[in-house]
C-alpha cells in the first residue's frame, strides 16, 4: 500500500514538473512573440516617420514656392566672379557648370565656408546636374551644420533625400538629420534616425557612425 502510495505521489511529482516545464516554455514562447512583435512595430514607426518626414517637407517647400511666385526675385549672383575672366548669368552651359562647382569645392577644401555655400547655393539654383546637384545639396546641409543654422541644414539634406532618393549620400543624409536631432537635444529623435540608417544601410560607412553614436548615448 506505501509503495502505491509513494508511486502515486511520484507519477503526481512527475506531471506537476512537466506541466511547469511546458508552462515556462509557453511564457518564454509569448515573451519571444511579444518582443519580435515589438521589433516589428519600431520599425514600422521608424519607416513612418521617415515618410513622413518626407511627405512634410515637399508640402512645406510646394507651400513656399507658390508664396514666392508673386514675389520680387532676388537679385542674381550673375556678377559672381569667380576668376578675373568668369562671370555668369545662370546659363545652361557645362563649362561654367564645371568651374562654378569646382570652385566651390577648393572653398570647401580651403575651409572658405561662406564662398563656398554662396557657391553651391548658386550651383543648384542655376544649374542641374544628376551628380553634381545631390553633392551640393549634401554641401549646403553640411555647411550649414557647421555654422549651427539646423533648421536650414535639416531643409537640405531632406531635399537630397527628396529628390535623390538613390544616391549614394542618401545613408549618411539621414545619420546627419539625426545629428541635428541631438543637437536639438531630442535624444528619442536622434536614436530613431540612427537606428534607421543602422537597419536600412547596414554595410554602409554612415551606419557604423550611427551605431557608434547609438552606443555613446546609452
Amino acid at each position: 500500500m506505501l509503495q502505491k502510495i509513494s508511486f502515486l505521489l511520484s507519477l503526481f511529482v512527475i506531471s506537476q514538473l512537466s506541466f511547469n516545464v511546458v508552462a515556462n516554455e509557453n511564457q518564454e514562447a509569448k515573451t519571444d512573440i511579444l518582443f519580435l512583435k515589438i521589433q516589428e512595430l519600431e520599425s514600422e514607426i521608424a519607416d513612418l516617420r521617415n515618410k513622413i518626414e518626407s511627405q512634410n517637407y515637399l508640402i512645406e517647400k510646394l507651400i513656399n514656392e507658390s508664396m514666392s511666385e508673386n514675389q520680387e526675385p532676388a537679385d542674381n549672383i550673375e556678377n559672381l566672379a569667380l576668376n578675373s575672366d568668369i562671370r555668369f548669368k545662370g546659363i545652361e552651359d557645362p563649362k561654367s557648370k564645371d568651374q562654378i562647382y569646382s570652385a566651390a569645392t577648393d572653398a570647401l577644401e580651403e575651409q572658405n565656408f561662406d564662398k563656398a555655400f554662396n557657391l553651391f547655393n548658386y550651383f543648384v539654383e542655376s544649374f542641374d546636374d544628376d551628380d553634381k546637384t545631390p553633392l551640393a545639396y549634401f554641401w549646403l546641409g553640411e555647411i550649414s551644420l557647421i555654422n549651427n543654422n539646423l533648421n536650414q541644414s535639416e531643409d537640405y539634406f531632406m531635399e537630397l533625400i527628396s529628390s535623390y532618393p538613390n544616391h549614394y549620400r542618401i545613408p549618411l543624409a539621414h545619420k546627419k538629420i539625426g545629428d541635428i536631432y541631438l543637437k536639438n537635444d531630442d535624444k528619442n529623435a536622434a536614436k530613431s534616425k540612427y537606428n534607421f540608417v543602422v537597419r536600412e544601410y547596414p554595410n554602409n560607412t554612415a551606419s557604423s557612425l550611427a551605431l557608434q553614436l547609438l552606443k555613446n548615448m546609452e
